[in-house]
């Protein structure tokens, strides 16, 4: 998938445990590990929000748009 998930590195650098965040934003741990592995095809802008407002940063701190080689041809060949 070409979306990467790093809220691992948001979380080692605001020194925030995952269990802490999962607490203060209202999800369980299970889920956040899901989202922190990229195991989840999808994330509510509410909890995207919350992640955010906690951890002080923007969305792009946490997504990363990774496409992979090629992508764009493949698009451009089949359009």
């Amino acid at each position: 998938m070409p979306i990467v998930v790093r809220l691992d590195v948001m979380l080692a650098k605001r020194k925030v445990r995952s269990n802490a965040l999962a607490a203060a934003i209202g999800i369980t741990q299970t889920n956040l590990s899901l989202l922190k592995s990229g195991k989840v095809t999808g994330v509510r802008f509410e909890t995207l929000a919350a992640i955010c407002d906690y951890l002080d940063c923007q969305p792009g701190d946490i997504l990363e748009y990774a496409p992979a080689e090629g992508s764009r041809e493949d698009l451009k060949r089949a359009g």
